[in-house]
């Protein structure tokens, strides 16, 4: 069969109007001179912007336009075209499909490379327009030398010396150049482009599971080569200073390393399983710095309360929310923004996360007794200003910390509660003394993740009856709201979601809810609170972020059940938990109350609910805390 030839690509542009026939013959005569593909030379001579030609491209070839950074490739369907043909056809196997191949090429209109494809690929083939830097990019993270493996792992203990700082950006060297090292550098690349707080390493049966938590949900990648897990388990443990030989207890451990101009902290943790050790790893980009308060992703009203609560000068405040809401963000850009040198600040931390200037930071470690407790009572004894404890993990911890809030310091701290009414409580559940948290507690900020829309494929949506239901308990207006969710698509990589925004409540102390906790009465601190003027429930706040189309009511729904959840298992809130089921319990709070506040005393707002979402940095969106 004759092979079909290429569609001319200037033609199609001419005949479109995106560029004129002046312009293809400036563009032709430059191409003949340098060899070039056409499509290279339009955008090097600014005609059309990479973008404008792959969305040509996909609109008038009738295929998709991928975005392999967001897409979840497969591994096998990678391998199923050798490296020099990939490169040769600038084409990357995406995903098997069942009945097809999905092929991302930048030039898809070459049907002759097609033809070529299809014939050495063992399945039909539908072809994907992906732009050639990502395919670059993809070849050097897919294509892997697989050779001396095993007899790597034998040499790590001679190659790295544990003080040493890992840095991929002088290239692997002679030794390192290995196909671990090279997964290695690729894995830590991959995860810093997508910007993930954490990584998996997991061995199965024949395989090894990669798999980085991206937006809060892990996305995973299969490597066929699950000999290569122990060797990879073995560098991780030599590089965060971990036992080798240890593989029957679990270890945790910490590294350094450099990537692509980014030095990252790397907390470590392995656990052994039935087929070999897991390998956890907590990511810390220490070159992105730490957030201020503005970049926090807090709304404008909410954040100049929280700011007049940091100025004053003795108290406490407690930021809470369950592991990955962003917690440890919030306190260290709190930090951050009172970092002066007229104050004196200590934190006491574990493990210390972000290097802050002009901050005493302490580690602790429970192996010689330095734990939480003991170092607070030695830094009371510092003359510090402002205080900063990593959690608040027992007794003994909280009433230290309290009674240092009572004699004169700013004491920060955090909890994991799911809402900011249980965290007062909590701190009775724990025994500290009623009248101790009643004097000393200022303020409490709760705050969650939730993900966001994907606006490449949003469209509207109705909820279920069911979700109506749930909807109409927080807010009986919504009933009609025309709610919006991601269809799925390449730039979500189908999962209708791209990215995070905060939820955040903020419950300041009122002398109704001093006086309840003074009577260690959590029944009648709840009743304050829910009256409190201007507290806002962290459910009517997300679901203020579903009516505007930022959420889905998925992750509102999803928010509700985790509060509810947490709850219930507070021993002191169960009779609360039974009440507002019950609807004794009710809040003043309606959709006319906003986040403002006068600067002592919380008082309630006729500016509306509608409070302005003021544009953040993706970059507020760590995972941490």
């Amino acid at each position: 069969m004759k092979p079909r030839t290429k569609i001319r690509l200037g033609d199609l542009l001419v005949q479109e109007g995106i560029i004129s026939e002046e312009q293809l013959m400036q563009t032709l005569s430059a191409q003949k001179q340098s060899g070039r593909k056409l499509g290279h030379m339009l955008i090097e001579l600014g005609f059309v912007s990479e973008n404008q030609l792959l969305t040509f491209l996909s609109q008038h070839l009738g295929v998709p336009l991928v975005d392999v950074t967001q897409y979840q490739v497969s591994v096998e369907a990678v391998l199923l075209l050798p490296e020099v043909q990939a490169r040769r056809y600038r084409a990357l196997v995406l995903d098997d499909k069942g009945d097809h191949l999905l092929v991302g090429m930048s030039d898809p209109a070459d049907l002759a490379a097609i033809d070529i494809l299809s014939g050495v690929l063992p399945k039909p083939v539908k072809v994907a327009v992906v732009s050639d830097a990502q395919l670059f990019q993809a070849y050097d993270r897919f294509y892997r030398r697989t050779e001396d493996i095993a007899s790597f792992a034998q040499e790590l203990a001679e190659e790295y010396q544990d003080d040493e700082e890992f840095d991929f950006d002088t290239g692997v060297d002679d030794e390192q150049d290995t196909a671990v090292a090279r997964l290695l550098q690729s894995i830590f690349e991959d995860a810093l482009q997508t910007k993930a707080s954490d990584i998996h390493i997991e061995p199965d049966n024949e395989l090894l599971r990669i798999r980085l938590r991206v937006d809060g949900v892990l996305q995973e990648n299969v490597i066929k080569e699950k000999n290569i897990a122990s060797a990879l388990v073995l560098r991780l443990k030599l590089m965060s200073g971990l036992d080798i030989s240890e593989k029957r207890l679990p270890q945790d451990g910490r590294t350094n390393m450099r990537i692509k101009g980014h030095s990252i902290d790397v907390r470590v943790s392995t656990m052994p399983v039935q087929n070999g050790e897991s390998v956890v790893m907590r990511l810390l980009d220490q070159s992105a710095g730490v957030l201020s308060l503005d970049q926090t992703g807090m709304p404008g009203p909410l954040l100049k309360r929280f700011r007049v609560l940091l100025k004053r000068p003795h108290g406490m405040i407690l930021v809470t929310g369950p592991t990955g809401s962003g917690k440890t963000t919030t306190l260290y850009g709190a930090l951050s923004e009172l970092n002066q040198p007229s104050a004196k600040i200590i934190t006491v931390e574990d493990p210390v996360e972000y290097r802050l200037p002009r901050i005493n930071q302490v580690q602790t470690n429970s192996k010689i007794g330095l734990n939480f407790s003991n170092v607070l009572r030695t830094t009371l004894r510092q003359d510090p200003d402002i205080i900063m404890v990593g959690e608040m993990r027992d007794q003994e911890t909280a009433e230290i910390g309290l009674r240092g809030a009572l004699t004169g310091h700013l004491v920060l701290s955090t909890l994991h509660t799911n809402d900011a009414i249980s965290s007062a409580v909590r701190l009775l559940d724990m025994g500290a003394p009623g009248y101790l948290v009643a004097s000393s507690l200022r303020a409490v900020i709760a705050q969650r993740l939730v993900r966001k829309v994907c606006e490449s494929c949003s469209e509207p949506h109705q909820p279920s009856p069911e979700e109506g239901l749930w909807l109409k308990n927080i807010d009986p207006q919504v009933a009609n709201v025309t709610f919006r969710r991601g269809r799925g698509c390449q730039t979500c990589n189908n999962t209708g979601y791209r990215g995070r925004v905060g939820v955040f409540e903020l419950l300041e102390m009122t002398e109704s809810m001093m006086n309840a906790l003074k009577s260690n009465d959590s029944i009648q601190f709840g009743q304050a609170a829910q009256h409190s003027p201007g507290f806002v429930p962290l459910a009517k706040v997300a679901l203020t972020y579903a009516k505007m189309g930022i959420t889905t009511v998925e992750e509102v729904l999803k928010l509700i059940e985790m509060v509810a959840d947490e709850q219930k298992e507070a021993p002191e809130s169960e009779a609360l938990v039974e009440q507002i089921d019950a609807g004794s319990v009710e809040t003043n709070v309606d959709s006319t109350d906003t986040f403002e506040s006068k600067e002592d005393k919380p008082a309630p707002s006729s500016d509306g609910f509608a409070f302005e979402l003021e544009p953040k940095d993706d970059s507020s969106d760590n995972g941490h805390g």
